[in-house]
């Protein structure tokens, strides 16, 4: 008996231990400044005079002309349609929405995982965010890899640093936008925070083919989310970046403007007012099953980021 009450005071013991042990504090970044930035214009950034976009290196992360939902998203990938909060973080405002410029230095021994919830804590601090968690079961569709096995093509390796490139702490300004070619042989579009280029091509039926040159699953299913009319969620377990193809159908791009708030009849083009019911529907369909790949109709519990309070401007440095 006495080593059973014994065997209980230690564990009585090690459990107070425990749960008197101080939270973790979230990561921040050392220094940030937050400034509003300009409006977007188109000319400017094809003149690379305004730049989109954010890079990082080992001292710091520099983030230009962004929106809150776009900083919602680098800081909890979470696509837009699962965060529920207020209009000005709607897809249907991106072209009119404040946008914001960003600087900010990492502490030491920093990685670039911790970038995110650095931003989350920005955006507590600065913006007062507060949010919650919600789960929701509902329909969606499941990526998976298909029958025959994944036809995808990697991505070719990062270049090395260039000599010149700048050190921790130095300028590290997102790229400009480049583009170039023609909407005939197709337009290839460079810079702007994101990884290779994206060419696009369009067909004489009024379709559209995309090219890009690097992108990873996950990233993959959030797009596809806009043209299918409901949650797509990665199931294909594979990692790395790779070289996605994809048709666009004129339904397709329907359903995505509807997605993005454009305000288009239901039927304008003789389908529905969202993205089809089950896979085959649409041009996007054949190019995932070409890639090796399948979108298969599901249920599945679908977590949601509810926002309960966010200042649309942020306090001042």
């Amino acid at each position: 008996m006495r080593k059973v009450v014994l065997s209980i005071m230690v564990l009585a013991v090690g459990v107070a231990s425990a749960a008197a042990q101080p939270a973790k504090a979230p990561l921040s970044f050392d220094v940030a400044s937050v400034k509003l930035a300009g409006p977007i214009d188109p000319q400017k950034i094809l003149s690379g005079q305004q730049r989109l976009g954010m890079k990082q290196d080992a001292g710091r992360v520099d983030i230009e002309s962004m929106s809150l939902a776009e900083l919602m998203y680098l800081a909890f990938k979470v696509p837009p349609d699962r965060v529920n909060g207020p209009s000005f973080l709607s897809i249907a405002n991106t072209m009119t929405a404040e946008r914001f410029e960003i600087h900010a230095k990492l502490p030491a021994g920093a990685k670039p995982d911790d970038v995110p919830e650095m931003l989350q804590s920005l955006l507590a601090e600065r913006f007062k965010l507060a949010y919650h968690r919600e789960q929701k079961e509902q329909s969606v569709f499941a990526l998976i890899v298909g029958k025959n096995g994944s036809k995808l093509e990697p991505s070719a390796p990062d270049p090395a640093p260039a000599a010149d490139a700048p050190a921790a702490g130095g300028s590290n300004r997102p790229d400009a936008i480049q583009v170039s070619g023609n909407p005939q042989s197709g337009l290839t579009v460079r810079g702007g925070g994101a990884a290779g280029a994206t060419k696009m091509t369009m067909g004489p039926d009024g379709t559209m083919h995309l090219e890009a040159e690097k992108m990873t699953l996950q990233q993959l299913a959030d797009s596809l989310a806009r043209f299918v009319g409901r949650p797509v969620v990665d199931m294909t377990g594979l990692t790395g970046n790779y070289k996605i193809g994809l048709d666009l159908s004129r339904e397709d791009m329907m359903a995505a403007a509807r997605a993005a708030g454009v305000n288009i009849p239901a039927g304008a083009l003789g389908g529905g007012a969202g993205g089809p019911a089950d896979p085959g529907g649409t041009a996007i369909f054949q190019s995932i099953e070409n890639l090796g790949l399948k979108l298969d109709s599901r249920k599945s519990s679908i977590e949601y980021l509810v926002i309960d309070r966010l200042e649309k401007i942020p306090t001042e440095d």
